[in-house]
């Protein structure tokens, strides 16, 4: 049974986000989980589409909106980056 769930940092690390961010999608219903005394434990069967190759419509616009941000940012560093 203990493998049977993923600590809010373990899911953080598999997604490449913060565990704050895991946090808030915990709150807004995004992602199912349990409290646990203080903590919360995703079961890993609740993850289904979290995990996916596939984004939706929704995700490919916020990362469109975050890599155009970067970009305005630090585009100047990031063309510094890329010529050396």
């Amino acid at each position: 049974m203990k493998n049977r769930f993923i600590s809010t940092t373990e899911l953080a690390k598999l997604l490449g986000i913060s565990h704050v961010a895991v946090y808030k999608k915990i709150k807004t219903g995004r992602i199912k989980a349990m409290k646990v005394g203080r903590n919360y434990v995703i079961d890993k069967n609740d993850l289904g589409g979290i995990l996916d190759d596939e984004l939706t419509e929704t995700d490919k616009r916020m990362v469109e909106k975050a890599v155009k941000r970067t970009v305005g940012e630090y585009g100047e560093t990031l063309d510094l980056l890329r010529a050396s």
